[in-house]
């Protein structure tokens, strides 16, 4: 082979070389836009409004829990409804957890241990996976602090470099649409609408209807981390020292359902669960009404999660621990069942 064939026949290589990288480096960046998501039937929502506040460590869907299991580092289980059948499906970190038909999404902070089934290695992602945890791909790679489905659009707010910003992008990764560039917690939809208290010049209540991005000024009231419930909107009053009250969507008043000060709650299958703060820190059950409150744990507890058949939370100081309690019960204990779980999926 002459010198000039041989130059021509390395330019050759050497190209289809760079096309091949390309080829390849384009077919794993845009994996998740060439997935076809089966549409989710209109009214879906990935996770209660109070769970996703709560740090999105439990969703569930058709009798299925799925959870961040902390007995080992988070990373993701599943079990059904009556905690049977614990197992582990990856060992993706997670938080924010959401699902709809097929499919997992989930904001992830790393790895644990071997990759395993279905993990992501890229830290700091917004993910998607099947409900077994296989076919795992990145949504965004950003900072993702809360995420809510809405049929078969991810309403993101994220933080960067120069602070949060809003957006929404379709369950594909595709037709991304910033949305405003200051905080919005997605977190609490009701009826097709997202309910929100604002952050910039006031903390009242807002509606966004997703269908033309419109906002509408719900309430006038200082409020913080809603959450709607049987037509009720449920919030921490910032008037009044962080008090818990509801009011109603379809009236004009204002209910005062605990007077002391609460750092965490949720609500769900007809009870509200609440952390107070100072001298009578505990964890409080009660009806949605306000009625027959209990104290269901002394202390300082966090990551209030609802099922449909059990709460879960931890003790602030020690957040490996899970503690649950059957929703409506006045006794609680340590989760031991994912803890055998974990010890057994490692």
């Amino acid at each position: 082979m002459n010198k000039n064939k041989k130059v021509k026949y390395t330019i050759i290589v050497a190209g289809l070389v760079v096309v091949l990288g390309i080829g390849i480096f384009l077919s794993i960046f845009f994996n998740v836009r060439s997935t076809k998501i089966p549409p989710n039937p209109a009214g879906t929502t990935g996770n209660t409004a109070g769970n996703i506040n709560n740090g999105g460590l439990f969703a569930e869907s058709n009798g299925v829990v799925y959870f961040a299991n902390s007995f080992d580092d988070d990373t993701l289980y599943c079990m059904n409804s009556d905690e049977t059948n614990i197992k582990k499906i990856s060992s993706a970190q997670i938080s924010n957890l959401l699902v709809a038909g097929d499919y997992l999404y989930f904001f992830q902070l790393g790895t644990s241990g071997n990759t395993g089934l279905g993990s992501v290695r890229a830290p700091r992602s917004f993910n998607r996976c099947r409900l077994d945890g296989s076919k795992s791909a990145s949504v965004v790679r950003e900072t993702v602090i809360k995420a809510q489905l809405v049929d078969n659009t991810l309403y993101m707010l994220a933080s960067g470099d120069n602070g949060s910003y809003f957006f929404r992008i379709e369950t594909n990764g595709s037709d991304r649409t910033a949305l405003a560039d200051y905080i919005i917690n997605p977190a609490a939809c009701y009826n097709g609408l997202i309910y929100y208290n604002g952050t910039v010049s006031d903390h009242y209540l807002y509606s966004l209807n997703p269908k033309g991005d419109i906002v509408t000024p719900v309430l006038e009231y200082n409020m913080w981390n809603p959450v709607v419930y049987n037509g009720y909107v449920y919030f921490m009053d910032l008037n009044n020292d962080y008090r818990l009250c509801r009011y109603n969507l379809g009236g004009d008043s204002v209910e005062i359902l605990a007077k002391d000060r609460v750092q965490a709650f949720n609500v769900g299958s007809g009870y509200v669960y609440y952390q107070t703060m100072g001298e009578n820190a505990g964890l409080y059950c009660m009806l949605c009404d306000g009625s027959q409150s209990i104290q269901l744990a002394y202390g300082e507890f966090c990551d209030i999660s609802m099922t449909s058949q059990y709460v879960y939370f931890k003790n602030y100081f020690d957040q490996a621990i899970t503690y649950h309690s059957p929703i409506g019960s006045a006794t609680y204990e340590s989760f031991t069942a994912a803890g055998k779980a974990a010890l057994e999926g490692k």
